[in-house]
């Protein structure tokens, strides 16, 4: 991993800073939440206190159950903005589609609601039936007959007064006459005949599936309780089926709208409360106030994103349960279920509307032993002090720009400093790939510990180069200081042979005259490595044909390497001409191959290839010889290398370094590879156009060919 990658790792660590703040932000929401509940609680306590001194404006509380054991469903009247146009239409009424409830029984199907304005009900039924059954003249009123019609009916009773049904049955779609029988049943001792009511207007309609009603009847036509009945007939012949909301003798009592407690919660609640108040059984029967009363509170110039992430860290965990009250008119919510039996409650919700945390708690209004309803009061987090306090987003503002600013410096002073590094990387490899060493470094002036390094780099390279500048005159001094010790040597060896010798003392005169030649051919080498590389400071180039001149001098090679087979592959033409020295290209001929006759056998053939190769011209050397060692790759061509199998001791690595030094002089290059069956080593040198004197692209007379042919011919075993 490099160095700006765990830096900007490290980096992280400045994530720590925006989790802290966040944290001090949670807890100190915590604790305004808890002090708000803790207010909220006691308000909804003085309203409950104050709700308790008017007991008349809470309905009694139903009966649980009838003496079958069925618990009766009562009905109850939403408070409606406005008044609804009867049509038989809900599209026009102030409730939503889940403010309907549900009647099923016995196969019948039906959805409902009720609602109130001023001085009137409104009711509308929506019932499925795939057949209707419409009234006849003599089955429209109820009267004493089963119902042989569909027919949808409201039981209504003031106890102790005697019950009435109002029953709606239509001939035809359109406006609709009820009926009104003032005794439920149709016992046979007890015969009643119904009556129109003509003060309660009604329209049926007929819709795919079922038919729709909707009524408005006057609310002094209504009692204290009641009930909802459907009937389904099935034929003249059948009484059908029946669901009602309720199965006791009479219904429940009605649940609604309370105008005179709503005023008087009103005149308890503060801005920015929302109160609803239920009755003994849940139904909301006063609602006061808004959430929205609060938007003057809210902090002002807060963007979106600041507030979603300040609702990310504070209100994370909020429940989503459903905060507003609920649309069919009872509250269920468990923090209010909790009231209804005489103990307070409280929960946290999300608004739908606003995305913002509601607190609400819940207190019973309490009469004695006996629960009135209960007081719900809610409260928006935006009125809480948490989030108009600019303190707090200016926090969470601080240390997201502090995390973004450290990590920022951070990864720059890697960038920075990972470039330093790798300058000095660069300039330390260069400094080895050249010639000379060079043994200035940057940020060598630094006081750091980058500098320091450098400091040491450039005294090691310093060092090195000393080394090597004392290895590169080794060869030239050894050659220099040796000539005169062999040269007498050999003069003393040669006066020794003329002496009268025994047998023994010639073999040890003839080895020691062996071993004096072998060292002079040593000599010979390490001369000529020199005298090459001095050569190529101030040679001469000129262009000449370089197929002409190895075809040259693969003919003195078959001379001198007899047991050898030599292939020879030119391409034709004045493509392979090239600038350079072509003594030198020759000598380097011959030691590829020298080095490829040193790795073959007898018999072995050795392939010379020359051709154009783009801009330049390739000249190969073939060997079937064994493949190159794979840690010797990169130092074939370095001076005093060798890795000859059979190695006579004359070999001092030193033929590939001069093969070298040439094609690099001639702004070449040189490799080796291995080919399959042996080893190929390629040069390649600049292309030129033929420019010699004769214009034809041939070699002059006693050209390099010939005069390197014999050269070699000279080296045999050198």
């Amino acid at each position: 991993m490099s160095l700006k990658n765990q830096l900007l790792l490290v980096s992280l660590l400045a994530l720590l800073l925006p989790w802290a703040g966040c944290q001090f932000v949670r807890e100190t929401e915590s604790a305004l939440r808890a002090s708000q509940q803790q207010m909220l609680a006691g308000t909804a306590r003085a309203i409950a206190d104050s709700l308790s001194q008017y007991p008349e404006a809470f309905p009694p509380r139903p009966v649980a159950a009838d003496a079958e054991g069925v618990v009766a469903e009562q009905l109850y009247a939403h408070a409606l903005e406005s008044s609804p146009v009867i049509d038989g239409y809900l599209e026009d009424w102030p409730l939503g589609e889940s403010s309907l409830r549900a009647l099923e029984a016995n196969g019948v199907r039906a959805r409902f609601a009720l609602g109130q304005r001023g001085s009137y009900y409104y009711l509308f039924v929506a019932v499925a039936d795939d057949t209707v059954t419409w009234a006849t003249p003599a089955s429209v009123a109820p009267g004493d007959s089963p119902p042989y019609a569909d027919r949808v009916s409201l039981a209504t009773v003031t106890p102790p007064y005697a019950p009435e049904r109002i029953s709606f049955a239509a001939e035809a779609p359109g406006a609709v006459v009820p009926y009104v029988e003032n005794a439920f049943g149709f016992a046979a001792d007890r015969p009643r005949e119904a009556e129109p009511e003509m003060t309660i207007r009604a329209v049926w309609q007929d819709v795919p599936g079922g038919y729709q009603l909707e009524a408005r009847i006057p609310r002094a036509r209504l009692g204290s309780h009641l009930g909802l009945t459907v009937d389904d007939a099935a034929g003249p012949q059948s009484p059908g089926a029946r669901a009602a909301t309720f199965t006791a003798p009479r219904p429940p009592p009605l649940a609604g709208h309370r105008e005179e407690l709503a005023t008087v919660a009103a005149s308890l609640l503060q801005p920015g409360l929302r109160l609803v108040v239920t009755d003994a059984a849940g139904w909301r029967i006063a609602a006061a106030g808004s959430l929205d009363s609060a938007a003057g509170a809210r902090p002002g110039g807060v963007s979106r994103w600041l507030r979603f992430a300040y609702d990310a860290v504070v209100e994370d965990g909020t429940p989503t349960d459903f905060a507003e009250p609920d649309p069919t008119g009872r509250e269920q919510q468990a923090y209010v279920t909790a009231a209804l039996t005489g103990e307070p409650g409280s929960n946290w919700f999300r608004s739908l509307e606003g995305e913002q945390a509601i607190v609400a708690v819940s207190q019973p209004v309490a009469r004695g032993d006996d629960v009135l309803g209960v007081v719900i009061l809610q409260q928006g987090t935006d009125a809480i002090l948490s989030l108009t306090n600019r303190g707090l987003v200016r926090l969470l503002n601080l240390t997201l720009l502090a995390m973004l600013l450290v990590a920022g410096g951070l990864l720059g002073y890697a960038t920075w400093l990972s470039r330093r590094i790798r300058r000095l990387s660069v300039a330390a490899a260069g400094a080895a790939d050249e010639r000379r060493l060079a043994t200035a470094l940057p940020s060598a002036g630094a006081g750091d510990e980058i500098g320091d390094l450098s400091r040491s780099f450039s005294s090691v390279l310093a060092q090195l180069g000393s080394y090597n500048d004392y290895l590169r005159t080794l060869a030239s001094k050894l050659s220099h200081e040796l000539r005169t010790p062999l040269a007498i040597v050999t003069s003393s060896l040669e006066n020794l042979e003329q002496e009268a010798l025994d047998a023994t003392a010639r073999s040890y005169t003839a080895r020691a005259r062996d071993g004096a030649e072998r060292l002079r051919r040593i000599l010979a080498a390490m001369s000529e490595a020199n005298r090459v590389e001095e050569l190529m400071s101030h040679v001469e180039t000129e262009p000449f044909p370089l197929d002409a001149a190895v075809r040259s001098a693969v003919g003195g090679y078959r001379d001198v390497y007899p047991e050898r087979h030599f292939e020879l592959a030119v391409t034709p033409g004045p493509g392979c001409i090239v600038h350079g020295a072509p003594e030198l290209a020759i000598q380097m001929l011959d030691k590829l191959v020298e080095n490829a006759v040193s790795f073959s056998r007898a018999g072995d053939t050795i392939g010379i290839d020359v051709a154009r190769d783009g801009a330049a011209v390739r000249l190969d050397v073939r060997n079937p010889g064994p493949p190159l060692p794979t840690d010797m790759h990169g130092r074939l061509f370095d001076s005093l290398v060798s890795v000859r199998p059979r190695d006579d001791g004359t070999h001092l690595g030193l033929g590939l370094y001069v093969a070298r030094l040439i094609a690099t002089g001639h702004n070449g290059r040189i490799e080796a590879r291995d080919i399959d069956g042996g080893v190929v080593f390629s040069v390649w040198l600049p292309a030129a156009e033929a420019r010699d004197g004769n214009g034809d692209g041939k070699p002059r007379d006693g050209g390099p060919g010939r005069r390197r042919a014999g050269g070699a011919r000279g080296r045999t075993g050198g």
